[in-house]
Formats: C-alpha cells, structure tokens, sequence
C-alpha cells in the first residue's frame, strides 16, 4: 500500500525542477483504455510502484502516435532516428508519496537505434518494428509489426472528433500523467515530463487487430471493446532529470 494517497489529478504540469534533458514532439495521438483488476496490473509495475485507481479499476493503455523533433540537451532535432512512428503498452502507478506516473510494457518503434539507445539508458522496454501511419480521409491507420516474429503487432483504425472532452475527470486521469516510472539496476526511477495541457477529443474505434496487449500480458483483452476512445493532436513534451523513488528489495 502506498505512505500516501494519490496526489489529485491536474492537467497542467508541476515544473521540471533543473534544466530539461531532452525534448519530442508527439503528435495524431490515440488513447485506446481498457478497465482491467488491479491484481492483473502489480506483477507488473516497478518495485515501490502500486496500480493507480480510477472508479474501483486499473486500466492499460494502447497508444499509437508520431514522435519527431527529438533533441538531447539543446540540440538541433536529430534526424530520422529522432522521427519514428510509436506503438506502446502502458499502466498507470503511483509511489509512496503519491505521486502519479506511466509504466511501460512496451513500445514498439521502427529506429533500431533509438531502441536500442532508450533501452540501454532508461531501462525503458523499447521494441524494434515495423510501424507507420497513414491517414485514410478522416481515419488514422497505425501499423506495428515487431521484427523476427509475425505475430506480435497491431493494426489500429481511429477516427476522431470535434467534441472536445472538457474536465472529464477519466480523460484527465488516462492523459495527464506528468513523468513514468521505471525500474533499472534494482532502482525503481521517476523520470518527469511537461509539455502545455492537452487538446482532447472523443474518437471511434473503427478495426483494432491486436497481439501487443496479450504480449504485454493482457490475453484476450483486445477481443472487447475499449471503455476509452480519444484522440489528440499532440504536445512537445520535455523531460527532466530522473529522481529515486525506491531501491529497497521486493
């Protein structure tokens, strides 16, 4: 159990404390949430870290969106391995202090390097695909394939709105999450982010053919429909330094 309850929710971002340490932009972002037990989430979260709670459930996130215009430490954006299409697994935590973040199960991306580079550094479990997205009229098509296997991925089709959620309170909880936990070298790590609050609106969920969520642990979860469907067209996030949240034995 966590020292502390949850921090309250809010959509605009505390400060980064010190300089940021790197910059993305994210952009045609799909939120696809789906309620699960929280005993199905725990197992999976860093050590120190408990399942974050919202109307009685945990949920798992589905989020498919462009990242671009990375930059470490004031550089310019670096090109094509900062330019990727991104496919992630994500849980929502929260620490002893109460304080809210993401945890990762996996992202998929299609820059080998970047892969490679986010695992080594952040101990973030970044996977190597093929991913795109394609705008079909109204209708965002994103694509994932993990390579050297074919049947880890996804095909997602998602149309948005113009209806604006507003102070949704369940919108705010799935969207505004201002850093992620994740646990490296018997550590478990908070890495805050900002970025200005974001534009959120109701979207459908038109094809979801889906592997990633069982992967991440979730089976047969992608077989009913998603109890949250929204859409955004995007932020620029910057990251600060990562803080200790916990280095104690499980």
């Amino acid at each position: 159990m966590t020292d502390a309850a949850p921090k309250p929710i809010s959509t605009t971002a505390p400060a980064l404390l010190g300089p940021s340490s790197s910059s993305q932009r994210w952009t045609d972002l799909a939120f696809l949430h789906w309620r699960v037990e929280s005993s199905l989430v725990a197992p999976l979260l860093p050590r120190g870290i408990t399942p974050d709670e919202w109307d009685g459930s945990s949920w798992v996130g589905l989020i498919p969106f462009r990242l671009d215009q990375a930059r470490v430490f004031g550089s310019p954006p670096v090109p094509y391995f900062g330019d990727f299409i991104e496919v992630n697994v994500r849980l929502y935590g929260v620490d002893s202090t109460g304080r809210r973040g993401v945890v990762f199960v996996s992202l998929e991306a299609s820059r080998l390097a970047a892969v490679l580079s986010a695992r080594a550094i952040f101990s973030l479990p970044y996977q190597w695909a093929a991913t795109s997205v394609q705008r079909e009229g109204a209708t965002y098509r994103y694509r994932s394939r993990r390579h050297w296997t074919t049947d880890v991925g996804c095909d997602i089709h998602v149309t948005p709105s113009t209806i604006g959620v507003g102070d949704d309170a369940l919108a705010a909880f799935l969207t505004a999450r201002w850093g992620l936990f994740v646990e490296r070298r018997a550590r478990t790590l908070f890495l805050p982010n900002e970025h200005a609050p974001w534009d959120v609106f109701e979207a459908s969920l038109d094809a979801l053919d889906d592997t990633l969520l069982a992967k991440a642990g979730f089976a047969d979860l992608a077989l009913r429909a998603p109890d949250s469907v929204l859409w955004s067209p995007g932020v620029t996030t910057r990251f600060g330094s990562p803080q200790i949240v916990a280095s104690a034995p499980r």
